[in-house]
């Protein structure tokens, strides 16, 4: 299973000897290629059990021994782009002992996070930062006058992203001192797309551009009176070579010294060019050829799959969890449904095409379907664009990387009322990935903007009736859905009408004010509160905007006791909406309580934990019922 078996009776294991980078020092060549055999081995006995990302961790193995003996983390800062890919990072600064607690409550975090390690020197948890970021660590590291190196590691899918673009754009005319690894394994999640693809695919295609080899350049050196000279005439045939055989040459002409194509699992060889890159006082580009699940050929052969992945057999790669429908699946059932009857309706997808439930529109539809790269920012342009010349675009993006083209959502689309339809994935707790994945800003943050519609539904059956009406309406639409399936099949689904909310109960004691996957919690709740002889009145509001204030009003006048549950922060959210309305109708007597969560960055946990921890289970939903149903406090 895994690529080669380890030789036990010829050497001494090598992981046991590594409690810190330091112990790394010491080893040679050939025990550096045992530690990455048995590196490999541990991840996937760990990850097998608790979940995580091993497809890109398995890729960067060897890649991570080599930065780790030629650099000295903390001092050295090492930027990692994403930051999915740092098991092997994790494990060599000290973290191996804790890793059986990895992605679990209180335990080993599966990104980057500075107060877990002084050698992660960056939160990152999102593509397409770690170039600017390394870029501004130089920037300082200059003005102090100090000497510390600042390496980005970035992976091609995540150079599409125009924040990359834009930061090498930057280090490149301002010649800053940064290394930059560009880890090639051709992956972002899918397979990559675009030009910046194409031309790293003819970077890795040309046997005759292959790293510099400064061997040679130091012993032509050492030629008297004439080294230099040789040098430089080899350096200005070589690049002329160069330009005639590959015309993209990108890095070079921005300003970047680039070193590559390199074998990305050849330690030597790494270390070899690291060393290199270290003695250039100019911006360098180091350009790694990796291969994505490298030594589990399960994970080899489906790259994406085995990108993040529930607990699995290492034997057949079967996840441990049963396959559900879920709200993804959903999503792209009825879209492609949709569009046979409605040619109009196009996709586009930032690298997520599988994650977001768009396999089946993009294998019926491909010339309706847009995969653009991790590139949310011009995702969301595109949108307009299309819209304004009268597609019906319809863009599925994470929770978490919406907030990437938030300035896109208002200028390019609400401003002008163009009719995209923005469907808002892993809504609420996404759980184990933490702080950089939960999507609990988005009904706050799409609030506030005009001419945008926001709908949330309460099952997968809403969700379908709501993405009919949003491809009908020509106006911009929000619909946010959670990851996963549903919780409980609630039959009652009134036609949905614009900005009409729905009864689900009736109740004279209380109403319990609910939004998207939190409306079936609120339904448990009565249906337990009713045992308790407890009338309560349960909303399923369905647009957050435009709000149903008459239906609304009506049930809060009649029970001056209200709850409102939201898989979002309050602020901003549905609590929010509820206390200004109750305000602007000035209803006096009323007691509100607002549960969602509070505004904060949440850590990695179980969903469940999480969702116990701020008070949003049943029990602690129906604990703040019955105070505010028998007014024994005031809340």
């Amino acid at each position: 299973m895994i690529e080669e078996k380890v030789k036990e009776e010829n050497m001494d294991n090598q992981l046991d000897k590594i409690n810190s980078t330091k112990d790394l020092k010491g080893l040679k060549l050939e025990e550096k290629q045992q530690l990455a055999k048995e590196i490999r081995e541990f991840i996937l006995s760990h990850v097998s059990k608790t979940g995580g990302h091993v497809a890109s961790n398995l890729g960067v193995v060897e890649l991570t021994i080599a930065l780790h003996s030629i650099f000295d983390v903390p001092k050295d800062k090492i930027i990692w782009d994403v930051g999915h890919q740092t098991y092997t990072h994790k494990i060599l600064t000290g973290r191996k002992d804790k890793f059986d607690t990895l992605r679990q409550e209180g335990g080993v975090a599966g990104f980057p996070k500075v107060n877990e390690a002084e050698e992660d020197c960056f939160n990152t948890g999102h593509s397409s930062t770690s170039i600017s970021i390394a870029t501004g660590m130089a920037r300082v590291r200059d003005l102090r006058g100090t000497k510390e190196h600042i390496i980005a590691v970035i992976g091609d899918g995540a150079l599409t992203g125009g924040m990359a673009l834009e930061a090498l754009n930057d280090v490149g005319d301002s010649k800053t001192n940064i290394i930059v690894i560009l880890n090639d394994n051709t992956m972002s999640i899918s397979k990559n797309v675009g030009g910046i693809s194409t031309m790293l695919a003819k970077l890795r295609s040309k046997k005759i551009y292959k790293s510099s080899n400064h061997y040679v350049k130091k012993l032509t050196k050492k030629i008297p009176k004439v080294g230099d000279r040789i040098i430089n005439t080899v350096r200005r045939i070589k690049y002329s070579i160069k330009r005639l055989l590959i015309q993209n040459m990108l890095f070079e002409d921005i300003g970047f010294k680039y070193i590559g194509p390199i074998d990305g699992h050849d330690i030597e060889k790494l270390e070899s060019m690291l060393n290199y890159a270290k003695e250039e006082k100019r911006p360098v580009l180091l350009h790694v050829v990796t291969k994505k699940g490298k030594g589990y050929e399960l994970a080899e052969q489906e790259p994406d799959r085995f990108h993040s992945i529930a607990s699995f057999d290492l034997e057949t790669g079967k996840t441990n969890q049963k396959k559900e429908k879920d709200y993804s699946q959903v999503f792209g059932e009825k879209l492609v449904e949709l569009a046979r009857k409605n040619d109009k309706i196009i996709a586009i997808t930032a690298a997520m095409k599988d994650g977001t439930g768009l396999a089946n529109f993009a294998k019926e539809f491909p010339e309706r379907f847009f995969d653009i790269g991790i590139a949310e920012q011009h995702a969301i342009g595109m949108a307009a664009g299309a819209a304004k010349q009268g597609a019906i675009p319809v863009v599925p993006i994470y929770s978490s990387f919406y907030q990437r083209a938030y300035d896109q959502v208002i200028h390019d689309i609400c401003i002008q009322k163009l009719p995209v339809v923005l469907c808002v994935d892993r809504a609420g707790i996404v759980g184990n990935d933490g702080e950089t994945h939960q999507g609990i800003l988005d009904l706050s943050f799409f609030n506030i903007i005009p001419n945008l519609n926001i709908l949330a539904p309460k099952n997968f059956k809403e969700l379908e009736m709501m993405l009919e009406f949003a491809v009908n309406l020509k106006e911009p639409v929000v619909i946010r859905y959670p990851k996963g399936k549903e919780e409980k099949e609630i039959i009652q689904s009134a036609e949905l009408e614009k900005g009409k909310a729905e009864i689900l109960k009736e109740g004279k004691d209380l109403s319990i004010i609910a939004i998207g996957k939190m409306v079936q919690r609120a339904v448990k709740v009565q249906e337990i509160l009713q045992e308790k002889q407890i009338e309560a009145e349960v909303i399923n509001v369905r647009f957050l905007k435009p709000i149903d204030e008459d239906t609304i009003l009506q049930s809060i006048k009649k029970t001056k006791r209200v709850i409102t549950i939201e898989d979002n922060i309050t602020q901003g959210g549905l609590g929010s909406t509820m206390v200004e309305l109750i305000h602007k109708n000035r209803l006096d007597g009323v007691e509100i309580q607002t549960l969602g969560y509070p505004s904060e960055f949440i850590k990695h946990a179980k969903v469940e934990q999480i969702e116990k921890k701020y008070g949003l289970d049943t029990e602690k939903i129906v604990q703040v019922a019955l105070k505010l149903a028998d007014l024994s406090c005031i809340i």
